[in-house]
């Protein structure tokens, strides 16, 4: 591989220039790496050199985690350019453990910056009234689809608990919808999850006065709740193609998708002041850590409203 490629930088100039060509000739012709793989990876080790170069460290078997941990405390850019650098500095050090030119690996446990949480996707609370109310017909499928929306807002439920959901696990009394229903979600681990008046009127509503109407075009019964137009079991492909439509009819332009009316009814019950272990219990998350990243949700907007509402807020 040789150091006078147009198509590359000239070779690193410090002492440990010599181990950074074997390390990508090591990669060039026994791992198979790509020509602009090892560009990156020589500015990287380039860039570690000039750094240990400051800090008079000349020989790689004297590099400290302290020496790798600062230099990646001071890289700048994305976070994941970051980890792709930091990368290059950990796999140099341990192809020169794994040659037998260094004992340790110094760069084995240092972790760059985290990646950003992306925040759950969430719509206002007007939106989804704005949602639920433009389903208003009386038709057999205005009447499933009102139903449908109501549940994945009203409990929480994930799209397969909805669409697996069994008649046996909404059967209340005198033929009525009951006050709780019963979920089974990931891991077949059972939940009971309490049901508002909306969604019980819908989901009354459909049972009684259109469900039946769906079942009579089905090939063959099924204990699901909600059917499709030719009476077999809903698929999660479907309620997403009607939750899209059904936020088309009311105007929301925003991409949505069954987990979107998961997100806002957590995020909207924080908000309002529900204990975070209650919302851990409600959607099923195994651990209360998956259900704390709505109260950044919910900080992130009160921030938000403080600073577009206080008169001394900015300025």
């Amino acid at each position: 591989m040789s150091t006078n490629s147009p198509n590359r930088p000239a070779a690193p100039s410090g002492p440990n220039g010599p181990e950074v060509e074997r390390f990508l000739r090591y990669l060039s012709l026994e791992r198979g790496r790509a020509a602009n793989t090892l560009i990156a990876y020589r500015r990287d080790l380039e860039s570690y050199e000039e750094f240990l170069h400051t800090r008079g460290v000349s020989d790689l078997a004297q590099v400290s985690r302290e020496d790798v941990t600062d230099f990646a405390t001071g890289l700048t850019g994305s976070s994941r350019s970051v980890q792709r650098r930091l990368s290059s500095i950990r796999s140099f050090h341990r192809y020169l453990v794994e040659s037998g030119r260094t004992d340790h690996n110094p760069a084995a446990e240092v972790k760059g910056p985290q990646q950003p949480g992306r925040l759950p996707k969430a719509l206002g609370v007007h939106q989804v009234s704005a949602l639920l109310e433009s389903v208003s017909g009386d038709d057999t499928l205005s009447l499933r689809d009102r139903a449908l929306l109501e549940m994945l807002y009203g409990t929480g439920a994930r799209v397969s608990e909805i669409v697996d959901l069994a008649l046996d696990d909404v059967s209340g009394s005198d033929a009525k919808s009951p006050e709780v229903i019963r979920l089974i979600g990931k891991g077949d681990k059972e939940r009971i999850v309490p049901l508002g008046s909306k969604a019980r009127d819908a989901l009354e509503a459909y049972v009684v006065r259109s469900r039946p109407v769906l079942a009579r075009k089905a090939r063959r019964s099924t204990p699901a709740v909600f059917l499709g137009a030719r009476g077999a079991q809903l698929s999660r492909q479907s309620v997403w193609l009607i939750l899209r439509a059904r936020a088309h009819a009311a105007g929301i332009s925003d991409a949505l998708s069954p987990h979107t009316l998961r997100h806002s009814c957590a995020t909207h019950l924080i908000a309002g002041g529900a204990d975070i272990r209650v919302v851990q219990e409600l959607l099923g998350h195994q651990s209360v850590q998956t259900t704390q990243i709505y109260t950044k949700v919910t900080i992130d907007s009160l921030r938000d409203v403080y600073y577009s509402a206080h008169p001394r807020a900015t300025g």
